[in-house]
Order: C-alpha cells, then sequence, then structure tokens
C-alpha cells in the first residue's frame, strides 16, 4: 500500500514542482510574442450575428493582453513527468524504481495519446487566433472544424475500446452493465462531444483549473480504489500540473488555459472515464456528471440558451454559460471562482463516495 500511494503522490508532486519551474519560460514566451487576441471579446456562434455583447463588455480589457496557451505548462509539466520516471527506471532497476514508472500499454499508452493529440490541434487553434491576419482561419479554427477533429479522435479511440478491449457496456450505478453493442461507440463520442464542449467553461480566471483540479482528483482516487495504478498516477499527475497552473492563474491570471491545455483535459478526461468504468469494475461513466456536475451545468445552461433563442426568440440567461450570467449580474469573478472551487470539491467528494459505496 505504500508503495501504491508514493506512485500516485510523487508524480503529483514532480509535475508541480515542473510547473513551477517551467512558467517563468513559458510566460516570457507568450508576452515576447504577443500571444493574445488582437480584438477583444468573441461572437456568439452556432449561426447567431448578434455577437455577445455583454460578455464582450466584460472582458474588453482582459482579451487584449492576457496570453492564451497557458495550457502549455499543464501538458509540458505532465509529459516531463512522465519522462522522467521512465527514464528513472530506465537508469536505475529496480522494484521500487520499477513501481513508480506509470507509463503502461494496458492503462496509460491511449490516453495519453489523446491528451498530445489535444494539446497539439488546440496548440494550432490558439496559435490561428493569436496570429490571424485575416481569411478563413483569422479567428482560429472553427467551430465545425473543431468539433470535426474532436469527433474523429473520439471514433477513433471508441472503437479501440469496443474493438480491441472488448468493451460494449457500460456500468450502472448499483445494478451492474447495460449492454450497449456496437452503440458503445456511439455513446462514447456523444459523452466526448459533450466533455469537450464543457471546455467553455475556460472564462475567468482560475475557473477551469480549478474545476479540472477537482475532477481529476477524484478520479485520481477512483482508480487508486480500483486497483489501477498507473492511471491513478496519471490523474495525480494532472492534478499537480494544475496546481501548478492555477499558481499563476488565480486572479488576475498571468495567462489563460487555452484550447492547448482545454482540448488535451477534456479528451484525456474522456479516455479516464471510461477506463474506470467496465475495465475497472466500476460506474466511471455514469459517476461523471456527478464528479463533473459544473460541466454539465455548462453545457447544459449553453445549449438552454441556444434554443430558447433559437425557438423562442429570447434569452434565459443574461450571458451563457452560467459563470458569465453571475457575473453579468455584478458577482466579482473571484466570488464565482471561488464557489465553482467550493461546488467542485463537493462534487469530486460526492462521486467518490459513490464510487467507494457501489
Amino acid at each position: 500500500m505504500e508503495s501504491a500511494l508514493l506512485k500516485i503522490l510523487l508524480p503529483a508532486i514532480s509535475s508541480f514542482v515542473v510547473g513551477i519551474l517551467i512558467t517563468p519560460i513559458v510566460t516570457h514566451w507568450l508576452y515576447k510574442h504577443k500571444m493574445w487576441k488582437k480584438v477583444a471579446g468573441k461572437t456568439a456562434g452556432y449561426g447567431d450575428n448578434n455577437g455577445t455583447p455583454i460578455f464582450n463588455s466584460l472582458h474588453k480589457d482582459k482579451d487584449v493582453n492576457t496570453p492564451r496557451m497557458g495550457g502549455i505548462v499543464v501538458w509540458v509539466s505532465v509529459v516531463v513527468t512522465l519522462l522522467l520516471f521512465w527514464c528513472f527506471t530506465l537508469i536505475w532497476q529496480s522494484d521500487f524504481t520499477t513501481g513508480l514508472n506509470f507509463f503502461s500499454r494496458e492503462q496509460t499508452l491511449l490516453p495519453m495519446f489523446m491528451f498530445l493529440v489535444g494539446a497539439a490541434v488546440g496548440f494550432l487553434d490558439d496559435l490561428l487566433t493569436v496570429k490571424g491576419r485575416g481569411g478563413h482561419f483569422a479567428d482560429g479554427l472553427s467551430l465545425r472544424y473543431r468539433l470535426t477533429l474532436v469527433t474523429v479522435s473520439l471514433a477513433m479511440s471508441g472503437w479501440w475500446f469496443y474493438d480491441k478491449l472488448e468493451v460494449s457496456s457500460i456500468n450502472l450505478i448499483g445494478y451492474g452493465p447495460i449492454e450497449l453493442g456496437l452503440g458503445f461507440v456511439l455513446v462514447y463520442i456523444f459523452m466526448g462531444t459533450c466533455i469537450y464542449m464543457s471546455s467553455v467553461i475556460d472564462g475567468l480566471d482560475g475557473l477551469s483549473g480549478g474545476v479540472f483540479l477537482f475532477i481529476f482528483a477524484a478520479y485520481a482516487g477512483i482508480s487508486f480504489y480500483q486497483g489501477q495504478y498507473d492511471i491513478s498516477a496519471l490523474c495525480a499527475s494532472i492534478v499537480g500540473a494544475l496546481l501548478a497552473f492555477l499558481w499563476f492563474n488565480i486572479p488576475p491570471a498571468r495567462f489563460y488555459m487555452g484550447e492547448t491545455g482545454m482540448m488535451a483535459l477534456t479528451l484525456l478526461l474522456t479516455m479516464v472515464v471510461f477506463m474506470t468504468d467496465v475495465l475497472g469494475d466500476g460506474e466511471g461513466v455514469l459517476l461523471l456528471p456527478v464528479v463533473g456536475f459544473l460541466l454539465v451545468v455548462t453545457v447544459g445552461t449553453t445549449a438552454l440558451q441556444i434554443l430558447s433563442k433559437k425557438f423562442r426568440g429570447k434569452k434565459i440567461f443574461l450571458v451563457a454559460p452560467l459563470h458569465h450570467h453571475f457575473e453579468a449580474k455584478g458577482w466579482p469573478a473571484y466570488k464565482v471562482t471561488m464557489r465553482y472551487w467550493i461546488l467542485g470539491f463537493i462534487c469530486a467528494m460526492t462521486g467518490l463516495i459513490l464510487a467507494i459505496a457501489f
């Protein structure tokens, strides 16, 4: 048990330290090359040509002088940590060092691949956003392009679960597996797309980092309880990296997470959620709405706003998703963030309790 705990705790500490050490370098590069949007605000998207005037007025002074791509700190910290422990095993071979290595074909190879795919595509989107000078990609990759790339990635990994790992069901909490057959791949794509769409939670200083920190901490605990120690160590290294990111992202943020961080985290989270389901003899999929309740709220309020504007011709919220609604009502951004952190902790603990109880 002691060695298993070390395998979880050491990657978390390592990724935190690496993140703290590399941030000055990343920050210098981001500010030197002015990696921020040149025009504040955003358009509404989804065929709405009226823009987002309330959001734009709230963020008119932030977007144009705070760099994107802060997610580089997260994925570089995790990758460096994984390579450090792997190389350490090669240099000093013993039962102890071998036990610390959490890079394995069975549990973390494909999740890390998806993590890096998301980081790379997101980096391209961020780069086009801050460097775009007109043309089709002046505002970064369009939502259609990003969703297409995400869907293709999810289809590949979902098929890997179905074909290679012979997973075709998900566990219902307290009742056992529900057989889906080939429909499992469709459920995987749907879940992954919803998780990716929740990346719009990256809208306030410290918000996305704190929310995802608690989610990955919960799944580190869930996978540890299942005996999937490599996945648990990977989740723990994400937690450490997010702590380092938050050190510099709390108000006033030195940089934003950006698409390179959010796409990497959401694609990885999809993998972790399904790895901790049938494969771990757990209920990782249906625990996500509990553990990640704030992500559900983010996607849900955005969807409700779009549908209401389309079919009723009026809005439900001042701004969607919900955290911007509170901001528009006059809540200071830090108050919204702190309260989301508190709720994120409660949701994570509730999900962990359910995982252990059932």
